[in-house]
Protein backbone atom coordinates (compact mmCIF):
# COMPACT_ATOMS: atom_id res chain seq x y z
CA UNK A 1 0.00 0.00 0.00
CA UNK A 2 1.68 3.44 -0.45
CA UNK A 3 2.46 5.82 1.81
CA UNK A 4 0.03 8.36 0.51
CA UNK A 5 -3.31 6.11 0.60
CA UNK A 6 -1.95 5.32 4.04
CA UNK A 7 -2.09 9.09 5.43
CA UNK A 8 -5.36 9.69 3.87
CA UNK A 9 -6.90 5.84 5.27
CA UNK A 10 -5.48 7.22 9.14
CA UNK A 11 -6.83 11.12 8.52
CA UNK A 12 -10.73 9.58 7.38
CA UNK A 13 -10.36 6.88 10.45
CA UNK A 14 -9.43 9.79 12.90
CA UNK A 15 -12.05 12.14 11.98
CA UNK A 16 -14.84 9.21 11.80
CA UNK A 17 -13.83 8.71 15.31
CA UNK A 18 -14.10 12.16 15.97
CA UNK A 19 -17.57 12.67 14.77
CA UNK A 20 -19.01 9.63 16.55
CA UNK A 21 -18.09 10.55 20.18
CA UNK A 22 -19.33 14.06 19.26
CA UNK A 23 -22.52 12.50 18.15
CA UNK A 24 -22.05 10.54 21.34
CA UNK A 25 -21.98 13.60 23.26
CA UNK A 26 -25.02 15.46 22.04
CA UNK A 27 -26.75 12.00 23.06
CA UNK A 28 -26.13 12.07 26.21
CA UNK A 29 -28.80 13.15 29.01
CA UNK A 30 -27.81 16.17 31.52
CA UNK A 31 -29.96 16.80 34.91
CA UNK A 32 -28.12 19.11 37.23
CA UNK A 33 -29.12 21.42 39.94
CA UNK A 34 -27.98 24.90 40.36
CA UNK A 35 -28.13 27.33 42.85
CA UNK A 36 -28.04 31.16 43.36
CA UNK A 37 -25.90 31.04 45.94
CA UNK A 38 -24.54 28.43 48.79
CA UNK A 39 -24.09 30.78 51.65
CA UNK A 40 -26.99 33.04 52.44
CA UNK A 41 -28.39 35.31 55.60
CA UNK A 42 -31.77 34.41 56.85
CA UNK A 43 -33.43 37.58 55.39
CA UNK A 44 -32.17 36.47 51.40
CA UNK A 45 -33.65 34.33 48.95
CA UNK A 46 -32.35 31.25 47.63
CA UNK A 47 -33.13 30.55 43.64
CA UNK A 48 -32.76 26.76 42.95
CA UNK A 49 -32.90 25.75 38.66
CA UNK A 50 -32.96 21.91 38.17
CA UNK A 51 -31.90 22.14 34.21
CA UNK A 52 -32.42 19.29 31.42
CA UNK A 53 -30.94 18.92 27.81
CA UNK A 54 -33.97 16.61 27.12
CA UNK A 55 -37.34 16.83 27.51
CA UNK A 56 -39.56 14.73 30.28
CA UNK A 57 -41.94 13.57 32.32
CA UNK A 58 -42.92 12.94 36.05
CA UNK A 59 -40.69 15.90 37.27
CA UNK A 60 -40.15 15.28 41.04
CA UNK A 61 -38.98 18.41 43.32
CA UNK A 62 -37.12 17.11 46.63
CA UNK A 63 -38.98 18.30 50.30
CA UNK A 64 -37.07 21.48 50.35
CA UNK A 65 -35.97 20.46 54.38
CA UNK A 66 -35.63 24.05 56.05
CA UNK A 67 -36.36 26.23 53.29
CA UNK A 68 -40.27 27.74 52.64
CA UNK A 69 -41.52 27.85 48.93
CA UNK A 70 -42.42 31.16 47.58
CA UNK A 71 -42.40 30.61 44.26
CA UNK A 72 -42.17 28.21 41.71
CA UNK A 73 -41.85 25.80 40.06
CA UNK A 74 -42.00 28.27 37.39
CA UNK A 75 -40.93 26.60 33.85
CA UNK A 76 -38.79 27.85 31.11
CA UNK A 77 -38.25 26.19 27.67
CA UNK A 78 -34.65 27.02 25.18
CA UNK A 79 -34.43 25.66 22.03
CA UNK A 80 -32.17 27.11 19.52
CA UNK A 81 -30.24 25.65 15.58
CA UNK A 82 -26.99 26.30 14.87
CA UNK A 83 -24.89 25.40 12.58
CA UNK A 84 -27.57 22.42 11.69
CA UNK A 85 -26.71 21.29 15.29
CA UNK A 86 -30.43 21.52 17.58
CA UNK A 87 -29.55 23.05 21.30
CA UNK A 88 -32.19 22.15 24.10
CA UNK A 89 -32.52 23.21 27.25
CA UNK A 90 -35.53 23.02 30.06
CA UNK A 91 -35.49 24.68 33.68
CA UNK A 92 -37.81 24.17 37.02
CA UNK A 93 -37.33 27.03 39.05
CA UNK A 94 -37.79 27.54 43.00
CA UNK A 95 -37.78 30.68 44.87
CA UNK A 96 -37.17 29.71 48.68
CA UNK A 97 -36.80 31.21 52.16
CA UNK A 98 -34.89 30.11 55.16
CA UNK A 99 -36.89 29.42 58.14
CA UNK A 100 -33.57 28.91 60.10
CA UNK A 101 -30.20 29.18 60.73
CA UNK A 102 -27.68 26.05 59.94
CA UNK A 103 -26.47 23.79 57.35
CA UNK A 104 -29.25 22.28 54.99
CA UNK A 105 -29.21 19.77 52.38
CA UNK A 106 -31.12 20.41 49.27
CA UNK A 107 -31.89 16.32 48.15
CA UNK A 108 -31.70 15.19 45.23
CA UNK A 109 -34.84 15.83 42.49
CA UNK A 110 -36.26 13.00 39.88
CA UNK A 111 -37.38 13.23 36.16
CA UNK A 112 -38.03 10.41 33.88
CA UNK A 113 -36.40 10.93 30.09
CA UNK A 114 -37.09 8.37 27.12
CA UNK A 115 -37.82 5.72 29.80
CA UNK A 116 -35.51 6.36 31.81
CA UNK A 117 -35.12 8.00 35.79
CA UNK A 118 -32.33 10.90 36.57
CA UNK A 119 -31.28 12.28 39.29
CA UNK A 120 -29.83 15.65 40.32
CA UNK A 121 -27.08 15.79 42.90
CA UNK A 122 -27.31 17.28 46.02
CA UNK A 123 -26.05 20.56 47.30
CA UNK A 124 -25.16 21.75 50.78
CA UNK A 125 -26.35 25.17 51.65
CA UNK A 126 -25.24 27.15 54.82
CA UNK A 127 -28.12 29.90 56.36
CA UNK A 128 -26.57 32.49 58.45
CA UNK A 129 -27.77 35.13 60.67
CA UNK A 130 -29.63 38.25 58.69
CA UNK A 131 -27.15 40.34 56.99
CA UNK A 132 -27.13 44.40 56.48
CA UNK A 133 -28.41 43.88 52.27
CA UNK A 134 -30.12 41.09 51.44
CA UNK A 135 -30.01 39.70 48.09
CA UNK A 136 -32.70 40.96 45.61
CA UNK A 137 -34.37 37.38 44.76
CA UNK A 138 -37.21 38.49 47.02
CA UNK A 139 -41.11 38.20 46.39
CA UNK A 140 -42.93 41.53 45.09
CA UNK A 141 -44.48 41.38 48.41
CA UNK A 142 -41.31 41.42 50.42
CA UNK A 143 -40.32 44.45 48.05
CA UNK A 144 -43.52 46.44 48.91
CA UNK A 145 -43.30 45.59 52.77
CA UNK A 146 -39.31 47.00 52.52
CA UNK A 147 -39.85 49.95 50.06
CA UNK A 148 -43.40 51.16 51.36
CA UNK A 149 -44.03 52.82 54.90
CA UNK A 150 -47.13 54.75 56.39
CA UNK A 151 -45.50 57.28 59.02
CA UNK A 152 -48.02 59.43 61.73
CA UNK A 153 -44.96 62.10 63.14
CA UNK A 154 -46.41 64.05 66.38
CA UNK A 155 -45.19 67.23 66.67
CA UNK A 156 -45.73 66.72 70.80
CA UNK A 157 -46.03 63.71 72.94
CA UNK A 158 -46.14 65.38 76.26
CA UNK A 159 -48.59 68.68 75.82
CA UNK A 160 -50.70 70.36 78.78
CA UNK A 161 -53.92 69.67 78.84
CA UNK A 162 -55.68 71.52 75.67
CA UNK A 163 -52.37 72.85 74.13
CA UNK A 164 -52.13 71.65 70.48
CA UNK A 165 -50.22 69.21 68.96
CA UNK A 166 -50.25 68.28 65.14
CA UNK A 167 -50.30 64.79 63.67
CA UNK A 168 -49.18 64.42 60.07
CA UNK A 169 -49.41 60.98 58.35
CA UNK A 170 -46.90 60.40 55.28
CA UNK A 171 -46.66 58.07 53.11
CA UNK A 172 -42.76 57.23 52.40
CA UNK A 173 -42.21 55.07 49.08
CA UNK A 174 -38.88 53.84 47.52
CA UNK A 175 -37.54 55.07 44.76
CA UNK A 176 -37.77 51.61 43.25
CA UNK A 177 -41.12 51.04 43.35
CA UNK A 178 -44.48 52.87 42.50
CA UNK A 179 -47.84 53.81 43.86
CA UNK A 180 -50.64 53.63 41.40
CA UNK A 181 -53.83 54.28 44.37
CA UNK A 182 -54.42 53.58 47.72
CA UNK A 183 -58.09 53.94 50.06
CA UNK A 184 -58.24 54.19 53.63
CA UNK A 185 -59.26 50.77 55.34
CA UNK A 186 -59.63 52.71 59.08
CA UNK A 187 -59.62 56.20 60.00
CA UNK A 188 -58.14 56.85 63.67
CA UNK A 189 -60.81 58.45 66.26
CA UNK A 190 -59.12 60.36 68.13
CA UNK A 191 -61.07 59.49 71.20
CA UNK A 192 -60.26 62.56 74.13
CA UNK A 193 -59.15 65.01 71.76
CA UNK A 194 -60.83 68.08 70.22
CA UNK A 195 -59.43 67.74 66.93
CA UNK A 196 -59.40 70.04 63.53
CA UNK A 197 -58.58 68.70 60.40
CA UNK A 198 -56.54 70.96 58.00
CA UNK A 199 -57.35 69.74 54.59
CA UNK A 200 -54.61 68.41 51.68
CA UNK A 201 -55.09 70.55 48.81
CA UNK A 202 -53.03 68.81 46.23
CA UNK A 203 -51.04 65.70 46.83
CA UNK A 204 -47.60 66.37 45.86
CA UNK A 205 -44.53 63.70 46.25
CA UNK A 206 -41.31 65.30 47.61
CA UNK A 207 -37.41 63.64 48.62
CA UNK A 208 -36.60 62.86 51.97
CA UNK A 209 -35.14 60.12 53.83
CA UNK A 210 -36.41 57.54 56.41
CA UNK A 211 -34.27 55.77 58.79
CA UNK A 212 -30.99 57.34 56.67
CA UNK A 213 -32.24 55.89 53.29
CA UNK A 214 -33.42 58.77 50.56
CA UNK A 215 -37.57 57.96 49.84
CA UNK A 216 -40.11 59.77 48.26
CA UNK A 217 -42.98 61.05 50.50
CA UNK A 218 -46.29 61.94 50.05
CA UNK A 219 -48.73 64.20 52.56
CA UNK A 220 -51.85 61.94 52.69
CA UNK A 221 -53.63 63.44 56.31
CA UNK A 222 -53.40 66.48 58.95
CA UNK A 223 -55.03 67.36 61.76
CA UNK A 224 -54.78 69.43 64.78
CA UNK A 225 -55.93 67.70 67.94
CA UNK A 226 -56.44 69.72 71.40
CA UNK A 227 -56.23 66.76 74.21
CA UNK A 228 -59.27 67.52 76.80
CA UNK A 229 -58.23 65.00 79.04
CA UNK A 230 -55.06 64.24 81.29
CA UNK A 231 -52.51 61.10 81.43
CA UNK A 232 -51.72 58.32 78.40
CA UNK A 233 -53.86 58.89 75.62
CA UNK A 234 -53.66 56.86 72.71
CA UNK A 235 -54.26 58.27 69.19
CA UNK A 236 -55.56 55.47 66.85
CA UNK A 237 -53.54 54.29 63.44
CA UNK A 238 -54.68 55.24 60.17
CA UNK A 239 -54.70 51.78 57.65
CA UNK A 240 -54.62 52.26 53.98
CA UNK A 241 -54.46 49.60 51.43
CA UNK A 242 -52.35 50.80 48.89
CA UNK A 243 -51.48 49.07 44.99
CA UNK A 244 -47.80 48.70 44.39
CA UNK A 245 -46.13 48.83 41.18
CA UNK A 246 -42.78 46.52 41.83
CA UNK A 247 -40.12 46.13 39.21
CA UNK A 248 -39.16 42.49 38.31
CA UNK A 249 -36.35 40.84 36.50
CA UNK A 250 -37.57 40.42 33.30
CA UNK A 251 -38.02 42.75 30.40
CA UNK A 252 -40.61 43.14 27.78
CA UNK A 253 -40.12 42.55 23.81
CA UNK A 254 -38.58 46.51 23.99
CA UNK A 255 -36.34 45.85 26.17
CA UNK A 256 -38.44 47.58 29.25
CA UNK A 257 -38.36 46.42 32.38
CA UNK A 258 -41.75 44.58 33.17
CA UNK A 259 -43.89 45.71 36.72
CA UNK A 260 -45.74 43.00 39.01
CA UNK A 261 -48.49 44.92 40.63
CA UNK A 262 -49.48 43.54 44.42
CA UNK A 263 -51.70 45.28 47.40
CA UNK A 264 -50.25 45.91 50.55
CA UNK A 265 -52.10 46.80 53.55
CA UNK A 266 -50.34 49.51 55.54
CA UNK A 267 -50.43 50.99 58.87
CA UNK A 268 -49.41 54.10 61.06
CA UNK A 269 -48.96 52.26 64.12
CA UNK A 270 -50.54 53.35 67.55
CA UNK A 271 -49.07 56.41 69.46
CA UNK A 272 -49.01 57.34 72.91
CA UNK A 273 -49.71 61.23 74.21
CA UNK A 274 -48.81 61.98 77.75
CA UNK A 275 -50.79 64.90 78.53
CA UNK A 276 -49.77 66.90 81.23
CA UNK A 277 -52.35 68.06 83.68
CA UNK A 278 -52.20 72.23 84.02
CA UNK A 279 -51.32 72.84 87.48
CA UNK A 280 -53.15 73.95 90.32
CA UNK A 281 -50.89 76.51 92.18
CA UNK A 282 -51.77 79.72 91.34
CA UNK A 283 -54.86 78.77 89.28
CA UNK A 284 -57.10 81.81 89.74
CA UNK A 285 -60.92 81.42 90.62
CA UNK A 286 -61.77 82.95 86.90
CA UNK A 287 -59.98 80.26 84.95
CA UNK A 288 -62.43 79.31 82.32
CA UNK A 289 -59.85 76.71 80.23
CA UNK A 290 -57.69 78.89 77.68
CA UNK A 291 -54.51 77.84 77.01
CA UNK A 292 -52.43 79.46 74.70
CA UNK A 293 -51.04 83.14 74.75
CA UNK A 294 -53.33 85.92 74.19
CA UNK A 295 -54.52 89.34 74.26
CA UNK A 296 -57.69 90.87 75.70
CA UNK A 297 -59.49 94.06 75.25
CA UNK A 298 -63.05 95.56 75.78
CA UNK A 299 -63.58 98.66 73.27
CA UNK A 300 -67.16 100.10 72.02
CA UNK A 301 -68.63 101.83 69.28
CA UNK A 302 -69.44 105.09 71.08
CA UNK A 303 -69.32 106.25 74.67
CA UNK A 304 -71.32 109.46 74.60
CA UNK A 305 -75.18 109.13 73.40
CA UNK A 306 -78.79 109.95 73.79
CA UNK A 307 -81.04 107.72 75.83
CA UNK A 308 -82.96 105.06 73.61
CA UNK A 309 -79.98 105.26 70.64
CA UNK A 310 -77.48 102.18 71.09
CA UNK A 311 -73.93 100.71 71.12
CA UNK A 312 -71.90 97.80 70.61
CA UNK A 313 -69.91 96.55 73.08
CA UNK A 314 -66.83 94.24 72.30
CA UNK A 315 -65.43 91.23 74.45
CA UNK A 316 -62.66 90.21 72.38
CA UNK A 317 -59.83 87.60 73.03
CA UNK A 318 -56.76 87.41 70.28
CA UNK A 319 -53.95 85.41 69.93
CA UNK A 320 -52.92 81.50 69.60
CA UNK A 321 -54.38 78.66 71.26
CA UNK A 322 -57.64 76.78 72.14
CA UNK A 323 -59.86 79.55 70.97
CA UNK A 324 -62.90 77.83 70.21
CA UNK A 325 -62.88 75.42 73.84
CA UNK A 326 -63.35 78.55 76.36
CA UNK A 327 -66.20 80.79 77.61
CA UNK A 328 -65.43 84.68 77.30
CA UNK A 329 -65.82 86.46 80.23
CA UNK A 330 -68.94 88.86 80.81
CA UNK A 331 -69.20 92.22 81.61
CA UNK A 332 -70.69 93.15 84.64
CA UNK A 333 -73.45 96.37 83.58
CA UNK A 334 -75.10 98.78 85.66
CA UNK A 335 -78.83 98.17 85.83
CA UNK A 336 -80.48 100.95 83.30
CA UNK A 337 -78.72 99.78 80.54
CA UNK A 338 -81.05 97.75 78.66
CA UNK A 339 -78.50 94.74 77.42
CA UNK A 340 -79.31 92.08 74.88
CA UNK A 341 -78.04 88.81 74.53
CA UNK A 342 -74.71 88.60 73.11
CA UNK A 343 -73.44 87.58 69.21
CA UNK A 344 -70.41 85.44 69.06
CA UNK A 345 -68.25 85.75 66.32
CA UNK A 346 -64.95 84.38 65.45
CA UNK A 347 -62.22 84.65 62.58
CA UNK A 348 -60.03 81.38 63.30
CA UNK A 349 -57.41 79.64 60.75
CA UNK A 350 -55.86 76.63 61.97
CA UNK A 351 -52.56 75.54 60.94
CA UNK A 352 -50.14 72.86 62.55
CA UNK A 353 -49.06 74.91 64.91
CA UNK A 354 -52.64 75.38 65.92
CA UNK A 355 -55.71 77.61 66.12
CA UNK A 356 -54.44 81.43 65.56
CA UNK A 357 -57.37 84.26 65.43
CA UNK A 358 -59.72 86.41 67.50
CA UNK A 359 -63.23 85.30 69.10
CA UNK A 360 -65.84 87.98 70.25
CA UNK A 361 -69.11 88.62 71.95
CA UNK A 362 -70.90 91.92 70.71
CA UNK A 363 -73.25 92.91 72.96
CA UNK A 364 -75.70 95.58 71.78
CA UNK A 365 -77.05 98.54 74.71
CA UNK A 366 -79.56 100.83 75.41
CA UNK A 367 -79.48 103.18 77.87
CA UNK A 368 -83.22 104.06 79.34
CA UNK A 369 -81.86 107.69 81.31
CA UNK A 370 -79.81 110.14 80.97
CA UNK A 371 -76.66 110.20 83.47
CA UNK A 372 -73.44 108.50 83.02
CA UNK A 373 -72.94 104.78 83.21
CA UNK A 374 -69.56 103.13 84.25
CA UNK A 375 -68.66 99.40 82.18
CA UNK A 376 -66.10 98.28 84.92
CA UNK A 377 -63.05 96.24 84.36
CA UNK A 378 -62.90 92.73 83.02
CA UNK A 379 -60.36 90.13 83.51
CA UNK A 380 -59.60 87.21 81.59
CA UNK A 381 -56.84 84.66 82.50
CA UNK A 382 -55.17 82.51 80.59
CA UNK A 383 -52.36 79.49 81.00
CA UNK A 384 -49.05 80.02 79.08
CA UNK A 385 -47.58 76.65 78.21
CA UNK A 386 -44.28 78.44 77.43
CA UNK A 387 -43.93 80.15 80.48
CA UNK A 388 -45.95 77.57 82.32
CA UNK A 389 -47.82 79.90 84.54
CA UNK A 390 -50.95 81.70 84.46
CA UNK A 391 -51.18 84.84 82.92
CA UNK A 392 -54.30 87.95 83.69
CA UNK A 393 -55.25 90.51 81.29
CA UNK A 394 -57.54 93.35 82.38
CA UNK A 395 -59.29 95.75 80.68
CA UNK A 396 -59.86 99.53 81.28
CA UNK A 397 -62.78 101.10 82.69
CA UNK A 398 -65.57 102.53 80.14
CA UNK A 399 -67.99 105.30 80.89
CA UNK A 400 -70.61 105.90 79.05
CA UNK A 401 -72.20 109.16 79.05
CA UNK A 402 -75.82 109.42 78.59
CA UNK A 403 -76.35 113.44 77.45
CA UNK A 404 -80.40 113.42 76.56
CA UNK A 405 -83.14 111.60 77.88
CA UNK A 406 -85.70 111.44 80.75
CA UNK A 407 -84.16 111.27 84.44
CA UNK A 408 -84.12 108.17 86.34
CA UNK A 409 -86.58 108.71 89.44
CA UNK A 410 -84.30 106.65 91.53
CA UNK A 411 -80.93 108.10 90.93
CA UNK A 412 -82.93 111.92 91.00
CA UNK A 413 -84.39 111.03 94.55
CA UNK A 414 -81.49 110.10 95.34
CA UNK A 415 -78.48 112.47 97.46
CA UNK A 416 -76.72 113.93 95.28
CA UNK A 417 -72.94 112.67 96.68
CA UNK A 418 -70.84 115.05 93.99
CA UNK A 419 -72.36 117.96 95.72
CA UNK A 420 -73.57 119.38 91.97
CA UNK A 421 -76.86 121.65 92.27
CA UNK A 422 -80.01 120.17 91.22
CA UNK A 423 -81.60 121.58 88.15
CA UNK A 424 -84.29 124.13 88.84
CA UNK A 425 -87.22 125.00 86.19
CA UNK A 426 -87.55 128.71 84.81
CA UNK A 427 -90.17 130.93 83.32
CA UNK A 428 -93.83 130.57 83.77
CA UNK A 429 -95.15 128.23 85.58
CA UNK A 430 -99.18 129.20 85.31
CA UNK A 431 -100.93 130.09 82.20
CA UNK A 432 -104.30 132.16 81.54
CA UNK A 433 -106.73 129.51 80.57
CA UNK A 434 -109.54 131.12 78.06
CA UNK A 435 -113.46 130.41 79.12
CA UNK A 436 -114.92 131.59 75.71
CA UNK A 437 -114.02 129.90 72.92
CA UNK A 438 -113.46 131.35 69.14
CA UNK A 439 -115.25 129.02 66.70
CA UNK A 440 -116.58 128.67 63.44
CA UNK A 441 -118.86 126.24 61.55
CA UNK A 442 -117.04 124.13 58.97
CA UNK A 443 -118.82 122.91 55.77
CA UNK A 444 -120.95 119.54 56.60
CA UNK A 445 -121.02 116.11 54.54
CA UNK A 446 -124.43 114.17 54.57
CA UNK A 447 -122.96 110.59 55.39
CA UNK A 448 -126.67 109.30 55.69
CA UNK A 449 -127.43 107.64 52.64
CA UNK A 450 -124.32 107.82 50.47
CA UNK A 451 -122.38 105.38 48.53
CA UNK A 452 -120.14 104.93 51.65
CA UNK A 453 -122.98 104.41 53.76
CA UNK A 454 -124.28 101.31 51.84
CA UNK A 455 -120.80 99.93 51.29
CA UNK A 456 -120.11 99.78 55.17
CA UNK A 457 -123.55 98.65 55.59
CA UNK A 458 -122.65 95.75 53.11
CA UNK A 459 -119.50 95.17 53.78
CA UNK A 460 -119.53 92.95 56.72
CA UNK A 461 -121.82 90.84 55.16
CA UNK A 462 -119.92 89.71 52.11
CA UNK A 463 -117.30 89.19 54.16
CA UNK A 464 -118.76 86.48 55.92
CA UNK A 465 -117.79 83.75 53.18
CA UNK A 466 -114.78 84.45 53.14
CA UNK A 467 -114.24 84.41 56.74
CA UNK A 468 -116.08 80.71 56.69
CA UNK A 469 -113.64 79.57 54.12
CA UNK A 470 -110.32 81.45 55.93
CA UNK A 471 -111.53 79.32 58.89
CA UNK A 472 -111.62 76.08 57.71
CA UNK A 473 -108.98 76.42 55.85
CA UNK A 474 -107.15 76.99 58.91
CA UNK A 475 -108.78 74.25 60.69
CA UNK A 476 -107.42 72.00 58.32
CA UNK A 477 -104.08 72.79 58.34
CA UNK A 478 -104.22 73.11 62.83
CA UNK A 479 -105.87 69.56 62.25
CA UNK A 480 -102.64 68.29 59.88
CA UNK A 481 -100.26 67.90 62.74
CA UNK A 482 -98.04 65.50 61.24
CA UNK A 483 -97.95 67.80 57.64
CA UNK A 484 -97.16 70.51 60.61
CA UNK A 485 -94.19 68.50 61.86
CA UNK A 486 -92.84 68.07 58.71
CA UNK A 487 -92.96 71.87 57.24
CA UNK A 488 -91.30 72.84 60.76
CA UNK A 489 -88.35 70.25 60.35
CA UNK A 490 -87.92 71.47 56.71
CA UNK A 491 -87.60 75.01 57.43
CA UNK A 492 -85.60 73.72 60.30
CA UNK A 493 -82.98 71.98 57.87
CA UNK A 494 -82.36 74.72 55.76
CA UNK A 495 -81.78 77.42 58.44
CA UNK A 496 -78.77 75.16 59.80
CA UNK A 497 -77.93 73.69 55.39
CA UNK A 498 -78.17 76.93 53.93
CA UNK A 499 -74.12 77.79 54.26
CA UNK A 500 -73.73 74.44 52.88
CA UNK A 501 -76.24 74.56 49.93
CA UNK A 502 -74.61 78.10 48.96
CA UNK A 503 -71.12 75.80 48.52
CA UNK A 504 -72.69 72.87 46.68
CA UNK A 505 -69.95 72.11 43.98
CA UNK A 506 -66.68 73.08 46.26
CA UNK A 507 -66.47 69.77 47.63
CA UNK A 508 -64.20 71.28 50.97
CA UNK A 509 -66.06 74.31 51.70
CA UNK A 510 -68.99 71.96 51.55
CA UNK A 511 -68.33 69.84 53.48
CA UNK A 512 -66.70 72.09 56.10
CA UNK A 513 -70.19 73.76 56.02
CA UNK A 514 -71.87 70.00 56.07
CA UNK A 515 -70.25 69.11 58.96
CA UNK A 516 -70.60 71.91 60.96
CA UNK A 517 -74.28 72.35 60.10
CA UNK A 518 -74.42 68.89 61.68
CA UNK A 519 -72.83 69.90 64.74
CA UNK A 520 -74.79 72.80 65.26
CA UNK A 521 -77.65 71.37 64.87
CA UNK A 522 -77.24 68.72 67.52
CA UNK A 523 -75.61 71.54 70.00
CA UNK A 524 -79.18 73.38 69.43
CA UNK A 525 -81.26 70.51 70.32
CA UNK A 526 -78.97 68.86 73.23
CA UNK A 527 -77.41 71.94 74.30
CA UNK A 528 -74.40 70.26 74.36
CA UNK A 529 -70.72 70.43 72.42
CA UNK A 530 -70.64 67.51 69.90
CA UNK A 531 -67.87 68.64 67.94
CA UNK A 532 -65.82 67.45 71.00
CA UNK A 533 -67.67 63.87 71.01
CA UNK A 534 -65.99 60.93 68.41
CA UNK A 535 -69.38 59.67 66.80
CA UNK A 536 -69.37 56.75 68.56
CA UNK A 537 -70.70 59.19 71.72
CA UNK A 538 -72.86 60.77 69.28
CA UNK A 539 -74.21 57.28 68.58
CA UNK A 540 -74.73 56.71 71.49
CA UNK A 541 -76.26 60.08 73.05
CA UNK A 542 -78.71 60.06 70.17
CA UNK A 543 -79.62 55.93 71.22
CA UNK A 544 -80.26 57.34 75.02
CA UNK A 545 -82.61 60.03 73.42
CA UNK A 546 -85.11 57.31 71.93
CA UNK A 547 -83.88 58.25 67.98
CA UNK A 548 -84.13 55.02 66.25
CA UNK A 549 -81.48 53.52 64.88
CA UNK A 550 -81.80 53.93 60.92
CA UNK A 551 -82.04 57.64 61.40
CA UNK A 552 -78.53 57.61 63.67
CA UNK A 553 -76.83 55.56 61.15
CA UNK A 554 -77.69 58.28 58.56
CA UNK A 555 -76.41 61.15 60.72
CA UNK A 556 -73.41 59.16 61.60
CA UNK A 557 -72.53 58.42 57.83
CA UNK A 558 -72.82 62.16 56.80
CA UNK A 559 -70.47 62.96 59.31
CA UNK A 560 -68.39 60.06 58.03
CA UNK A 561 -68.57 61.29 53.88
CA UNK A 562 -67.03 64.91 55.62
CA UNK A 563 -64.15 63.47 56.78
CA UNK A 564 -63.46 60.97 53.99
CA UNK A 565 -63.96 64.07 51.56
CA UNK A 566 -61.12 66.17 52.74
CA UNK A 567 -58.61 63.38 50.95
CA UNK A 568 -60.89 61.12 48.54
CA UNK A 569 -62.84 62.79 45.45
CA UNK A 570 -65.89 63.71 45.68
CA UNK A 571 -68.40 64.38 42.61
CA UNK A 572 -71.48 66.99 42.63
CA UNK A 573 -73.56 64.16 42.53
CA UNK A 574 -72.31 63.07 45.85
CA UNK A 575 -72.35 66.28 47.36
CA UNK A 576 -76.00 66.72 46.12
CA UNK A 577 -76.98 63.43 47.63
CA UNK A 578 -74.96 63.95 50.91
CA UNK A 579 -77.56 67.63 51.01
CA UNK A 580 -80.68 65.74 50.31
CA UNK A 581 -79.99 63.09 52.89
CA UNK A 582 -78.90 65.75 56.21
CA UNK A 583 -82.08 67.37 55.00
CA UNK A 584 -83.86 64.23 55.60
CA UNK A 585 -82.11 63.49 58.83
CA UNK A 586 -82.38 66.97 60.57
CA UNK A 587 -86.07 66.59 59.76
CA UNK A 588 -86.46 63.19 61.35
CA UNK A 589 -84.21 64.14 64.26
CA UNK A 590 -86.48 66.75 64.76
CA UNK A 591 -89.42 64.90 65.17
CA UNK A 592 -87.78 62.19 67.07
CA UNK A 593 -86.30 64.98 69.73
Amino acid sequence: MPVMLKKILTYFLAAFATFWLNAQDKDAVTFEIKLSKEKLGINERLRVDFTMNKDGDNFMPPDFEGFRVLMGPSQSISSSWINGVRSYSKTYSYTLAPTARGQFNIQQASIVIDGNTYKSLSKKVEVTAAVDKPSDQMTVDDVADESLHLVAEVSKTSPYLNEALSVVYKLYVAPSISVSNYQPLDNPKYNNFWSQDIPVRRLSAENGTYKGKPYRYVVLKRVVLYPQKSGQLEIEPLSLDVTVDVPTNKRDFFGGRIYSQTNKTVSAGRRTINVKALPEKGKPVNFSGAVGSYGFSVTTSKTALNASESLQAKVEVSGKGNLKLFQLPEPNLPGSLEVYDPEFSEDVRTTLSGSQGKVSNNYTIVPTFKGKYPIPSISFTYFDPNSETYKTLSSEEIVIDVKEGPVNSASANAPNLNGAKQAVTTGNQFNFLKLQPNLSPTATNVFFGSTCFYLWLFLPLLLIPVAILIGKKREAIASDVAGNKIKRANRLARKYLSKARKELGHKDAFYVALEKALHNYLKAKLKIETSEFSKDKIAHLLKEKNVDDVTIHGFIALLKNCEMARYSPFSEVQMQQDYDKASEVISQLDKQL
